[in-house]
């Protein structure tokens, strides 16, 4: 639970922190004044709010309640509810049902959409790690990271993948050719580096409808139907999948104006920008738009279809849902976060 006058920037914060994915908002007496989640802060964003907006104006201001445990349980299966709180007379939350398990709820559609991976890369930031092995087989746990995210991605169903290699690629096709789960895999060979977008060059006339485009580092938890629905909603050739970072400076920051007048001055204040996961939705024309050997970064492409005219745009996701290994001690942090340690 959090006040409400909270900001979204806070709330965001306060979202991460519970098992539930969802904060309940209290007024200065502790009563209940509506709820938020990662969804209501995401459609709010997109819709032009601000991080440091009151997390109250993007709240369900009226969301469901209870009053004894009995009337919870019959509200809770009733629908596909997160979590039910349960108030007093006086709107105050005393308790909230959850169900038997976190897990009851969390169904997910089958979407059967294509997956490029792009694990070409030397790694160079997980040095030495990188001098042995490719860095999609580093393991995080029991398994390598690029099985993790191929994991995800069969969870939706999505069971066609097709993977850009260069750097030790013969370690990475020994490997899953020895591999139980027998994956559905096309291989595409770099004859020399491409950078983060030139290899799907090698996919031409290979796909025909839309695909996720992924880094090898990074393993998203976030919804991918709901990116896959805004992607095709607003009809964008390129979403850009992005996660809101949060950072206290540690120290007070002042604003200065001409002849050093100070315009202004906060203490410790938050910062919040978005960040790009390295992993995206594209329409197969993008390919099309990418020469034979071109040797370029998924950014740049990005910037080139803007030029040309056609639609890209963010979908952002939160800070909690984006696990980077891309650095030793993030891959540490990752590993304790996916098994608990």
């Amino acid at each position: 639970m959090g006040k409400e006058d909270l900001t979204i920037s806070e709330a965001m914060q306060g979202i991460d922190k519970n098992s539930f994915g969802i904060l309940f908002l209290t007024d200065s007496n502790g009563r209940m004044s509506g709820c938020i989640t990662d969804g209501d802060i995401r459609r709010f964003l997109l819709a032009g709010g601000g991080m440091e907006d009151p997390a109250i104006e993007a709240a369900e201001r009226h969301p469901r309640y209870a009053t004894d445990m009995e009337e919870a349980e019959i509200l809770y299966h009733k629908k596909n509810y997160i979590v039910i709180p349960i108030l007093n007379e006086d709107r105050v939350i005393i308790d909230l049902y959850c169900g038997k398990s976190l897990t009851e709820h969390r169904t997910r559609n089958s979407l059967k959409v294509p997956v490029v991976i792009n694990a070409g890369g030397k790694g160079t930031r997980l040095d030495p790690f990188t001098r042995v092995l490719p860095k999609p087989l580093i393991p995080v746990g029991d398994l390598p990271i690029i099985e993790l995210i191929m994991q995800e991605y069969r969870s939706y169903n999505c069971d066609e993948f097709h993977i850009i290699v260069n750097y030790k690629k013969e370690l990475m096709k020994a490997y899953f050719s020895d591999n139980e789960a027998n994956y559905n895999i096309t291989w595409y060979d770099e004859e020399k580096p491409l950078g983060t977008g030139g290899g799907l060059s090698l996919l031409r006339g290979k796909l025909k409808n839309t695909f996720f485009f992924a880094n090898c580092d990074a393993l998203l938890t976030a919804n991918y139907e709901e990116m896959l629905q805004f992607h095709r909603e607003n009809r964008n050739v390129i979403t850009m999948i992005c996660a809101y970072k949060n950072i206290n400076i540690p120290y007070g920051v002042v604003e200065m104006g001409e002849n050093g007048v100070i315009t202004n001055m906060k203490e410790k204040p938050l910062m919040s920008f978005l960040t790009n996961t390295g992993i995206y939705i594209v329409e197969p024309e993008v390919i099309d738009d990418i020469d034979d050997d071109e040797a370029i970064g998924f950014p740049d492409i990005i910037e080139r279809e803007k030029q040309k005219g056609k639609k890209v745009a963010v979908f952002p996701v939160s800070e909690n849902d984006w696990m980077d290994m891309g650095q030793l001690p993030e891959l540490e942090k990752m590993r304790k976060k996916l098994f608990e340690e």
